[in-house]
């Protein structure tokens, strides 16, 4: 490590500290730990959970900001100390290394500064035409999904699926919830391509199959959605899929349809159909609180020409599995290692499209 890597660490955390508005944070973690010391604090358990949220937030990233610049006073001492001949250059290097992956994470991390961002979200999967084809490389996105957020410690749960009629799955919706899992997953909405020897065709030919991905925020108390029970039409039916007996037999399933957006919502994840309701009704707050969300950021001109629409035929990213390459053709971003993405490796695909969205 040079001085000069030294300096721009430094300017790089400095940089870091006035876009987190740390020091603004500082002052809203003073304010708001003083109202919970109130003796009505929780007089109004709505208001004190969204004052929770929003203390334990700013906390968040103010322990984030702190450890990383304790890292980088501790290689400051370090680049004195080899100075001295204290220490050996591959010490230092090691240590060196370690601040600029720190700071790396905390940039990556500061993307996530939208208040849908720390939200759990709900990721929907779709077979596109191909048949048999598209319904197994569904089913294969779902599979990397689900290991996807295992490995990251978030709690996966499926809402609904629809098998395919031979192998694979129609669509399904899975619930990632955990900290910033909208954030990470939200640019995942899209088309998703793969290019491989099919192992349903005879000949053994080149096939191209689509399945499109939808990432919504998935809502909690603390936002407020407003839905007219009048404007909702329920459907019970059969659920799918594994289960035993029971799903053959009782209409636990339920669909939910608003009327004034055409948005549907499914859920077969409970036996109880209450539970299923309930769950089915998160979910359609979900969408219409996402469709909001889309329209202030059009309102904004956030989206931008340049930057792909979520339709058919505007794939996000290609898996070509014969010739070993995963793509994401927003970004650039590229890896050989189409084994290790499959099986839930893609932070380095989520991460280069945060960066790139937020420049």
């Amino acid at each position: 490590m040079t001085s000069d890597q030294l300096s721009e660490l430094k300017d790089r955390l400095a940089q870091l500290k006035g876009y987190l508005d740390v020091d603004r944070r500082r002052l809203q973690i003073e304010d708001l730990t003083g109202k919970t010391m109130n003796p009505e604090f929780w007089d109004d358990p709505d208001r004190a959970q969204k004052i929770l949220k929003e203390l334990n937030g700013h906390k968040r990233w103010i322990e984030q900001y702190e450890k990383t610049y304790a890292k980088l006073e501790d290689l400051e001492v370090l680049y004195e100390f080899y100075q001295s001949d204290d220490v050996s250059e591959e010490e230092l290097d090691l240590a060196y290394e370690k601040n600029l992956e720190a700071i790396d994470d905390l940039e990556f991390r500061s993307t996530l500064n939208n208040e849908e961002d720390e939200l759990s979200c709900i990721l929907e999967i779709n077979a596109g035409a191909g048949g048999t084809e598209s319904c197994d490389w569904s089913e294969m996105l779902l599979r990397m999904y689900t290991m996807f957020g295992e490995k990251e410690g978030f709690k996966v749960s499926e809402l609904n699926r629809v098998d395919g009629d031979v192998a694979g799955i129609k669509s399904a919706s899975i619930e990632i919830k955990g900290e910033y899992a909208f954030g990470l997953m939200k640019g995942e909405n899209g088309v998703h391509r793969l290019v491989r020897v099919s192992p349903f065709n005879a000949q053994g030919k080149r096939m191209t199959s689509f399945a499109s991905v939808f990432v919504h925020p998935m809502v909690d108390d603390t936002i407020e959605v407003e839905i007219n029970p009048a404007d909702l039409e329920w459907d019970t039916f059969r659920a799918s899929g594994a289960g035993g007996q029971h799903v053959n037999k009782t209409e636990s399933a339920v669909r939910v349809r608003h009327l004034p957006s055409g948005l549907v919502a499914e859920c077969q994840q409970e036996r109880s159909q209450h539970m299923n309701r309930e769950k089915a009704l998160q979910m359609l707050r979900s969408r219409l609180y996402e469709l909001e969300l889309e329209k202030q950021r059009e309102a904004k001109g956030e989206i931008e020409a340049g930057k792909m629409a979520n339709e058919w035929g505007s794939q996000i990213r290609s898996y070509v599995l014969d010739d070993r390459r995963v793509k994401d053709h927003r970004t650039n971003y590229s890896t050989n290692n189409t084994d290790a993405v499959l099986d839930g490796n893609i932070e380095p695909f989520l991460k280069a499209y945060l960066m790139w969205d937020g420049k």
